[in-house]
């Protein structure tokens, strides 16, 4: 191994050789003042010189009232005055009576010689706290200066610079998103190998937005870009350009890019741009916003790339509606590279690679474990791999089992069980019926996802849960699928109706209550699927607050009631389909309801056994 330390540059050298210039001189102008202040501090103040004789003279005539001797000089006080006024020199070799005073006439004392030490100590004392004052004040100074607080440079880019790391990211450490990956490797021949496509008259593009869920891995895709390439690696994040003050983010822009020009080619990364790149005329400060100015700047910069400086600017967002349309026209972000979340094969893959480092039982099937984990991205998978593996160390295990995994997948997906909250008798029951309400519910209709399990034991926030997934991975979702999550959302507020009685509801249903009318306008609003209102769609701006105070709605008030009367539709149709079910099946109701208060959790196989010969009433089929 070489322990040699690297060569700077030499305009690092050149850097640190002007500071300790700097340095030198700074404590030169301190000792200095130290001097200063010490040959003031000892100048005697309105002293006057005057001859032996005249001082003889004065004296015997009565007019000194003290004389203070050291060595060959006299310091003389008159009469009348408080301090030494004046000073004469004397043999040293004979008395003061000798050479003709009249030590009677005034107050003579003998000053000790001093050593040469003790003049030292004096101007010690003098200069030190003038250095002490100094040193604090220059490193207050130099804090205030450095990367940690940069209170006294606002206008520089707090982007962290990577690119000289042992363990780079690549293509081959992300599991999953092929299509985003395939999409980047031409980003990354650009940056090796420009005259490749500069000489078939190609132009290097300027920026790519990669769009997609959180999670699903677009700042890791952004580095492996970097890591193949084997470029300088800026990183930044969209909200530390926008600082309280007017101009201090565009100063931030100028200050980035200016960096990234000199170390091209390179990659410049910035993470959630909707913050500062929002589409302009939003906000309240119109032209003089910070945000505004910030991303006029950005605008400017990545329009006015000097041909050849291979500077690729990588963009990540999970808004790109939001994006101002002038930041996503070609010559700025010329590419949209979409990150969507991972099938069954990648998750897969994602999860091989998050327990490859951990001591996971052979037992364990991930293919099993990806086909559950519909609909998550890849960091809720890594934060799976990440529980099994706290799990099985609080647990004592050797290594990961599959019920550690298990444990983990619905400590993630549904919460951790709360064993200790008590419940009473009477809110088992009810918590027995509502949840069978819902596993009956959708364990009839035909369009409903196949239940996982079924229990009464506190997670999270609910008092129960009946989990429902997806034997296989949707891109679409149907108009009956959706009726049916409606119908099985309200069936255990429905149990608790027929069973218990009206006036005996509690609230345990609120959040269903709340789910199904949020589904319930999504499908109205959004996806075109009223009675009255189908196939047509209505924007709801779901921007900042100012942003709805702002924007009205683009439909009338006779529209919205129409919404609003499609939504309670909806609604109605949904609960009385899982009326009809829940009583055609009651004694299904009594045996799961049995069976929950018994086990409390109650397994898929188990389930489907308890409730097989349940049947669909005609009432309650859509077709």
């Amino acid at each position: 191994m070489d322990n040699k330390k690297p060569k700077l540059p030499k305009r690092m050298q050149s850097k640190q050789s002007n500071n300790s210039i700097k340095n030198f001189g700074f404590f030169a102008l301190l000792l200095l003042f130290g001097l200063i202040i010490y040959a003031s501090a000892h100048q005697p103040n309105g002293m006057k010189e005057i001859a032996s004789s005249t001082a003889i003279k004065d004296n015997n005539s009565g007019q000194y009232s003290k004389i203070t001797v050291s060595s060959n000089q006299l310091d003389i006080t008159k009469k009348g005055e408080d301090k030494a006024t004046l000073k004469t020199y004397v043999d040293a070799n004979s008395s003061l009576k000798e050479q003709g005073f009249n030590t009677s006439k005034s107050s003579i004392t003998y000053k000790s010689q001093s050593s040469g030490s003790s003049n030292w100590i004096n101007l010690a004392a003098s200069i030190i706290p003038v250095i002490l004052i100094g040193a604090f004040l220059y490193f207050m100074m130099r804090s205030a200066q450095g990367q940690g607080n940069q209170a006294l440079s606002f206008g520089k880019s707090r982007a962290r610079l990577y690119g000289n790391e042992k363990e780079k990211v690549t293509f081959k450490d992300i599991a999953g998103s092929e299509e985003a990956k395939q999409d980047l490797e031409e980003v990354v021949e650009f940056l090796r190998f420009p005259k490749k496509y500069s000489g078939m008259g190609a132009k290097i593009p300027k920026g790519v937005m990669l769009v997609g869920s959180p999670g699903t891995g677009k700042t890791m895709l952004a580095r492996a870009v970097a890591g193949e390439a084997n470029v300088p690696f800026f990183s930044i994040s969209g909200s530390e350009f926008v600082e309280m003050f007017v101009g201090v983010g565009a100063s931030r822009v100028r200050d980035l890019f200016a960096k990234a020009k000199k170390n091209s080619p390179c990659i410049i990364f910035v993470d959630e741009i909707d913050a500062v790149g929002r589409r302009r005329g939003s906000g309240m400060g119109g032209g003089h916003d910070e945000r505004e100015q910030t991303l006029n700047q950005i605008l400017v910069e990545m329009d006015g790339f000097e041909q050849g400086q291979n500077v690729i600017v990588l963009a990540a967002t999970n808004r790109a509606d939001v994006l101002d349309p002038a930041l996503l026209r070609p010559g700025r972000f010329d590419r949209r590279v979409n990150i969507g979340l991972p099938d069954r094969k990648d998750r897969e893959a994602i999860l091989k690679v998050h327990f490859h480092k951990k001591p996971l039982s052979k037992k364990t099937d991930l293919d099993a474990l990806a086909a559950k984990t519909a609909g998550s991205s890849g960091a809720d998978l890594a934060n799976i791999a990440n529980e099994s593996a706290i799990i099985a160390a609080r647990n004592g295990h050797n290594e990961i089992s599959p019920n550690d995994v298990t444990e983990a997948f619905e400590r993630v997906a549904i919460g951790p069980e709360r064993k200790s909250k008590i419940m009473t008798e009477d809110d088992r029951i009810t918590t027995a019926y509502h949840e069978a309400g819902h596993a009956l519910v959708g364990h009839v209709l035909p369009d409903s996802d196949p239940v996982h399990k079924v229990t009464i034991i506190p997670r999270g926030g609910t008092g129960g849960v009946t989990w429902f997934i997806p034997p296989e991975d949707r891109v679409f979702v149907s108009l009956v699928q959706f009726k049916d999550i409606l119908a099985r959302g309200l069936g255990g507020r429905i149990a608790e109706e027929i069973k218990l009685g009206h006036d005996r509801i509690t609230t345990g249903a609120g959040s269903d209550l709340k789910s199904a009318a949020e589904l319930a306008r999504d499908m109205i609003i959004n996806q075109g699927m009223g009675n009255k209102l189908r196939d047509q769609v209505f924007h709801v701006d779901e921007g900042m607050m100012i942003d709805r105070l702002v924007h009205e709605r683009d439909y009338s008030e006779e529209t919205a009631k129409v919404i609003d009367e499609e939504i309670e539709s909806l609604i109605t149709e949904s609960a009385n389909r899982a009326r009809f079910i829940v009583k055609a099946n009651i004694d299904k109701l009594e045996a799961l309801k049995d069976a929950l208060l018994e086990k409390e959790t109650i397994e898929a196989d188990e389930v489907a056994e308890l409730l097989k010969g349940s049947k669909l009433p005609q009432q309650a089929a859509l077709y």
